[in-house]
């Protein structure tokens, strides 16, 4: 009986689970759904390789495929998002509420998932009146502070395919529509380090958000209150100590993917 030996990548992993990885993540730019050639396009692997790996991830349920051979993210990733999710938001808990007694808002952490924006993890304010976003919830990417932010991050290309998909839906009469405008803006987030929302996704709020740059995966970090008292000067004070807050919760996203 002949063993067969494991392809090892440079890094000591196993080379099948980084592509099948990779695959599964080139499939959640995509939107969730791609065909054999779009993902041979992103990954720049063969195709017989693709179809191997893709049959695999179809037995185990990780991956869907329908009668026109077109791939989808399987349901049975849903409970590991889902608990990737609580998980992420324990570990940001404590950043996320040493932020709060610094800026006395309500702070969100948020990361991409698909084509939408889900916040993972809140620390609340002390005020009476703050505003309340539920962890779960979902929101498209253009109408945010954390979206922008999130958004910037990625190529500009990614940011129009994911647009064309999900449309630019007004929410307010402040919302950004144009996709020109919005490049525009986020251009301005990579510049300066912050995105504003400026009662684009409900009227009266006002949001920064930072981005939480190099880290495991697309996150950002918000700060939101009323206008009145989250004004556009009070946002800017802000960026400092959102920025280290971002550093330490990145430092603390690595150290436990690394350990």
């Amino acid at each position: 009986m002949a063993l067969q030996r494991t392809q090892r990548t440079s890094s000591g992993g196993v080379q099948s689970l980084e592509r099948a990885f990779t695959l599964l993540e080139r499939l959640a730019d995509a939107g969730g759904e791609a065909g054999l050639s779009e993902l041979a396009h992103a990954s720049g692997l063969p195709l017989p390789t693709i179809h191997r790996l893709m049959r695999t991830l179809v037995s185990l349920g990780y991956v869907r495929q329908d009668r026109s051979r077109r791939y989808s993210l399987g349901p049975r990733l849903i409970r590991l998002g889902e608990t990737a999710g609580r998980q992420l938001g324990a570990w940001a808990r404590p950043v996320l509420a040493e932020l709060v007694d610094q800026v006395g808002e309500t702070v969100n952490l948020a990361i991409l998932d698909g084509d939408e924006v889900v916040y993972v993890a809140q620390a609340p304010s002390r005020h009476s009146m703050r505003m309340f976003t539920e962890v779960g919830r979902r929101v498209l990417p253009h109408c945010t502070g954390v979206g922008k932010a999130l958004l910037s991050q990625l190529p500009r290309e990614q940011v129009l395919d994911l647009l064309e998909r999900t449309g630019m839906p007004a929410y307010t009469a402040r919302t950004v529509t144009d996709p020109g405008r919005l490049l525009r803006q986020l251009t301005q987030v990579a510049r300066q380090g912050y995105a504003l929302d400026d009662g684009e996704q409900e009227v009266g709020v006002r949001c920064v958000a930072v981005p939480v740059t190099a880290g495991p995966t697309l996150a950002a970090i918000s700060v939101s209150g009323p206008e009145g008292r989250l004004t556009r000067a009070a946002a800017a004070r802000m960026v400092p100590a959102m920025r280290r807050a971002a550093e330490q919760l990145r430092t603390t996203l690595l150290d436990t993917a690394q350990g």
